[in-house]
């Protein structure tokens, strides 16, 4: 994957700020960059935490030449080291290192999320002890559009030979950790001490989020649409074209068309004005469960 051109944020979508742990292989932080960015994530900001040792600053240096060159346009660098009360930490070897850490990544995650940033943390440089500290924090500050990454690149093993960035059709994954948040810990704690499997912990705070996605979802339709604008939604959702839409609801064709492109600007809003179109295939991946999911209500109900 090479690096996006052009520089990035300009659109209306909020930034976000990429932190990472860095270890001696500074290819896991442009990488996690590069994908982000051509994800579409408006990265504003790179934050590098790091300890005091001669290869992990060797590393800190490789990428500190990539946001002086033209590689990353528009994006700051910010290089944060782990500090002590005596001084920079070379490892993790005392309770005091360990606090150390901890308050690094907590400061500068909460920095970010004051700022109003949503946060992209990639834990999978450096010791494992700043992934698990880095999951901490996550779980004390992170609010619903935070994520926590874990880089997976094909075939690469330590030691190999080193790529900033991956050519295009290099198979590499950002792979979403589940960060089970402190905001819901009421709920949380109670739920956790009666299940036996963390994977049911998982499973049942997706759960939540869906609940949370779906309220949300019938606050634009009910609230956003007008009545008209809501069973032309409704169709489309339904794989129905402008034609077979007019043909239901006895409308010109041009009427649907133009309702569907307020739908498009209103929902653009309600997404936050994310990078590329907002057209009628994106309406559909967003709605197309939700009114399903109403129906499949609804049938119940009936019953």
């Amino acid at each position: 994957m090479s690096p996006p051109s052009g520089p990035p944020g300009k659109s209306n979508r909020r930034a976000g700020i990429l932190i990472a742990t860095l270890g001696v292989e500074p290819q896991v932080v442009t990488i996690t960059l590069d994908h982000l960015l051509s994800g579409g994530e408006a990265i504003s900001e790179v934050v590098v935490i790091y300890t005091e040792t001669p290869r992990v600053q060797e590393a800190l240096r490789i990428i500190e030449g990539e946001f002086q060159g033209a590689v990353y346009p528009g994006i700051q660098l910010r290089t944060v080291p782990v500090t002590s009360t005596d001084g920079p930490v070379g490892d993790f070897c005392t309770d005091k290192d360990l606090r150390a850490l901890l308050r690094t990544l907590y400061v500068e995650i909460r920095r970010a999320r004051q700022a109003g940033d949503i946060v992209h943390l990639c834990i999978s440089g450096g010791r494992k002890v700043m992934g698990i500290l880095g999951m901490v924090v996550a779980q004390l500050l992170f609010g619903p559009e935070d994520r926590v990454w874990h880089l997976i690149t094909e075939g690469w093993q330590p030691g190999a030979g080193r790529r900033l960035h991956l050519p295009p059709g290099e198979k590499v994954w950002l792979v979403p950790v589940p960060v089970l948040r402190w905001s819901e810990a009421g709920v949380l704690m109670q739920t956790v001490a009666e299940m036996n499997d963390p994977a049911e912990v998982v499973a049942w705070h997706e759960k939540i989020s869906r609940a949370t996605r779906i309220k949300r979802q019938r606050e634009f339709i009910e609230r956003w649409l007008t009545r008209a604008e809501r069973e032309v939604v409704r169709l489309a959702c339904r794989g129905l074209d402008n034609a077979a839409i007019a043909a239901a609801l006895f409308k010109q064709e041009q009427t649907v068309a133009n309702q569907l492109r307020g739908v498009y600007e209103k929902l653009r809003d309600w997404l936050g004005y994310p990078a590329g179109n907002v057209d009628r295939s994106k309406l559909i991946a967003e709605f197309a469960p939700y009114f399903a999911l109403v129906e499949e209500v609804k049938q119940g109900e009936d019953y």
